[in-house]
């Protein structure tokens, strides 16, 4: 018996030109629209920054904050919010916070927090000279031109804290508007001693370690009871350090 042997008839595949191909065309159209949009946002005039509004500052100069961003990147979105944002809190230690958002499609907005003073920090006991605001976080923020008597006048050789900051306004809160004290100064001389000068001219040690709220009300309760307002200008000073209270009349010295 015969065996018939068949061979696969193999034909040649034109390959399709890819001018033909409609995937091709639509990368492309997908591409060329992209590239144009994107052209579009960067080089059109439309988008380059010409309004910049500054709100909140009341002791800085807007224009000087405006001159800052100006010198940035002009489209308003290949600026660098961050950079700018840096570059203002370096220069200006009085702002606190900032925030700065674009507004489409050629401005931005930036609303400034400046620092808020609520002491006066010397370095120097003798002099007034190295005297700086100083806000409720212990930031030192600007040079104090003229002294504010209404404001904590506070010496110390180091940088204070928020803590210590927070106490110091306690306890001037407390002489001020339950005692009736006014205070010169607040020293502190090391860290378990503040000192304070009262206008009278007679002094308070209080420990800042030690509980607050304790020493002032023992403060409260020997100025009530044993040494009346009549009584005070013999008074050398009160050391509220210790469980015991050491009071010292300038006669029994």
């Amino acid at each position: 018996m015969k065996k018939y042997k068949y061979k696969k008839n193999y034909r040649t595949r034109k390959k399709k030109s890819i001018i033909k191909n409609r995937f091709f065309w639509l990368f492309f159209l997908i591409t060329a629209s992209s590239g144009g949009i994107i052209y579009f946002l960067i080089f059109s005039s439309v988008f380059q920054i010409e309004k910049i509004q500054v709100f909140g500052t009341k002791k800085i100069s807007s224009e000087e904050i405006i001159k800052i961003i100006s010198v940035a990147q002009k489209n308003i979105f290949l600026v660098n919010l961050n950079e700018i944002t840096k570059n203002i809190l370096e220069k200006y230690p009085q702002i606190v916070k900032i925030n700065l958002k674009r507004k489409l499609p050629d401005g931005l907005v930036i609303q400034v927090e400046e620092r808020t003073a609520v002491a006066i920090f010397c370095q120097s006991i003798t002099e007034e000279e190295n005297c700086y605001f100083i806000d409720k976080e212990g930031v030192i923020f600007e040079k104090v031109s003229q002294m504010s008597l209404e404001m904590p006048k506070i010496i110390g050789e180091s940088i204070i804290g928020k803590g210590e900051i927070e106490q110091i306004l306690k306890i001037n809160f407390k002489l001020k508007n339950d005692l009736k004290i006014l205070i010169e100064k607040f020293f502190l001389a090391s860290e378990e001693k503040l000192t304070i000068k009262t206008l009278e001219g007679w002094e308070i040690y209080f420990n800042p370690k030690e509980n607050l709220d304790w020493q002032l009300t023992e403060l409260s309760i020997i100025l009530k009871e044993r040494i009346p307002s009549e009584k005070r200008r013999n008074l050398e000073y009160i050391d509220l350090r210790f469980e015991k209270i050491f009071i010292f009349p300038e006669t029994h010295r």
